[in-house]
């Protein structure tokens, strides 16, 4: 399997480093913008499974580019917003609400949860996959319960 791919996006350098530092650890790949713009560019050529940034952008502010992200994927692309700026739960619940943002943190965030909250995101359709039963397993437990839902019927009618 390959590994996922985040795109982080915040127009300074020493967060991008950050940020992108705490994910280092783990088997992901990172792609970094320091604009709105040339994030859109990347998200569009990249394919990432998840992006991580700043709510003030230049060039393409990062709440418009969530929302347009958001409507394009419908949904499928988690976005996640770490601020300096936008703090207070009027700007969290309106880029949870109207901009399709899955999670939201404030600088100064806890690196902790900000990568579990990352990890559960791009883990979630990792563990559905491995959660579901094969189509082979179904098959063979419909069989089994019509097997014996038909051995009782002939034990009634005997």
């Amino acid at each position: 399997m390959k590994a996922k791919k985040i795109l982080i996006v915040d127009y300074d350098q020493k967060s991008l480093d950050s940020l992108a530092g705490l994910f280092s650890p783990y088997d992901l790949e990172i792609i970094r913008a320091a604009d709105g713009k040339s994030a859109y560019e990347l998200y569009r050529s990249e394919d990432p499974d998840l992006i991580l940034m700043e709510a003030m952008l230049p060039k393409l502010h990062g709440f418009d580019l969530a929302k347009k992200i958001y409507e394009e994927t419908k949904g499928t692309v988690p976005i996640i917003v770490v601020t300096g700026l936008y703090k207070g739960t009027k700007y969290k619940n309106e880029a949870l609400r109207t901009f399709g943002v899955a999670e939201y943190f404030e600088k100064p965030y806890d690196g902790e949860k900000l990568v579990g909250a990352v990890m559960n995101l791009l883990h979630e359709e990792i563990d559905l996959e491995r959660d579901l039963p094969s189509v082979e397993k179904v098959v063979a437990l419909l069989s089994e319960m019509m097997d014996e839902s038909q051995a009782g019927e002939g034990k009634k009618q005997s």
